[in-house]
């Protein structure tokens, strides 16, 4: 075992020996307002740019649904487990309900504002500044609403305690990394940028305190040089492919980052001494289902579910549901694999909804936070 992983879990012993003998009581999260990409994006990219389109959406909702999956993110898993409604995109102006909270979070977000349109970079202009922008409007402008507002707009409204009382989640910083390397940026150069992200999240959270937040459970980034798309756009040696068939320079880059989030953590925890800020290692969930795919019931993890020929059945210019003229008729390509159950990557870029259920299982119950901290005592400070 190494040494420093031992290390940690001695220092985290005494923390969880006093949860389990006085277990505090349960939190009573009454809503949830989430910020971060397209791994928890419920709407936002397909309300601002146009929806999402089938297969996605077919496993759980049996339509597509906002989230570019087959089924749900983390986060819905993450609300139900609180007993809340699944979040409703802050975009969303069809059908919404924001009374538990609201999703600020958009597919293609990066924490640092990108220079160039979504067309050009592929990266989303609703940054993590921008998100909250809108939770700040949003927060405003609920209260006056709810304060005077006609009554069919108040009950889809989080009254004024919702906002002191709510889980603040994030989950994102991929985006940050892939920008980068699509720049044709050296991983130096990737790894240089590193601390300015983190400075501008470290931030964003602040901001957050000062309008009442004091609970935030945040994700750190997963393997992406695990992803379909990342290896099949980036030049990869064979020697920089690791056991698992993962792109290792990638992921070191990822552990690098979540080495410096761990570490904006514990620093906004001395800034901010009112605030429970629970740091959650995806990463390691994440990598352990990719490399022991067998063991977990999954197959072929490095291969996209849904998507269109090559090594990875990942394709950037035809993706999930793409379709091809063929004599003058369209033809359906992009097609979804016969069981997403059984997969890991959904098309390339995302996980599956087993996938996303498989992570939380194992995040749910604080083994991969720090304090290790469950899900439903994210409010109490150790």
């Amino acid at each position: 075992m190494d040494s420093q992983y031992l290390l940690a879990l001695l220092l985290l012993l005494p923390i969880s020996i006093c949860i389990a003998k006085n277990p505090p009581p349960p939190c009573d999260f009454p809503a949830i307002f989430n910020f971060g990409d397209s791994n928890s994006d419920t709407g936002g990219l397909s309300a601002a740019f146009g929806q999402a389109g089938p297969p996605h959406g077919e496993t759980y909702f049996h339509h597509p649904a906002g989230r570019y999956c087959d089924g749900r993110l983390k986060i819905d898993f993450i609300a139900e487990r609180l007993g809340l409604p699944h979040l409703s995109a802050f975009l969303d102006a069809l059908g919404s309900n924001f009374t538990h909270g609201a999703n600020f979070a958009t597919a293609g977000s990066t924490v640092r504002p990108q220079n160039t349109t979504l067309h050009q970079g592929g990266f989303s202009p609703f940054s993590l500044n921008v998100q909250f922008y809108q939770f700040s409007d949003f927060h405003r402008r609920s209260q006056i609403i709810h304060g005077g507002g006609a009554a069919v707009f108040r009950r889809l409204m989080p009254s004024a305690d919702h906002f002191s009382k709510a889980l603040y989640t994030f989950d994102i910083g991929q985006n940050d990394l892939t920008a980068g390397y699509f720049l044709n940026m050296s991983t130096a150069q990737v790894r240089a940028y590193v601390p300015d992200v983190l400075d501008q999240f470290k931030t964003v959270v602040k901001y957050i305190y000062g309008q009442g937040g004091r609970y935030f459970w945040i994700h750190n980034t997963g393997p992406v040089g695990c992803l379909p798309y990342v290896m099949d756009r980036l030049a990869v040696t064979a020697a920089q492919v690791d056991k698992a068939g993962c792109a290792a320079p990638f992921n070191e880059v990822a552990q690098y980052f979540n080495g410096g989030l761990k570490q904006a953590v514990q620093q906004l925890r001395q800034d901010l001494p009112q605030a429970a800020l629970t740091y959650v290692d995806v990463y390691s969930a994440m990598y352990d289902l990719i490399s022991r795919p067998k063991q977990h019931g999954f197959v072929h993890p490095l291969q996209a579910c849904c998507g269109h020929g090559g090594k990875y059945n990942y394709n950037m210019h035809i993706g999930c549901g793409g379709k091809i003229m063929v004599n003058g008729t369209e033809v359906l390509v992009g097609k979804a694999c016969r069981d997403p159950s059984v997969r890991i990557n959904w098309d390339g870029v995302h996980y599956t909804e087993a996938a996303n259920k498989w992570v939380f299982d194992k995040i749910v119950d604080g083994s991969y936070s720090d304090p290790p901290v469950p899900l439903r005592m994210a409010c109490h400070r150790f």
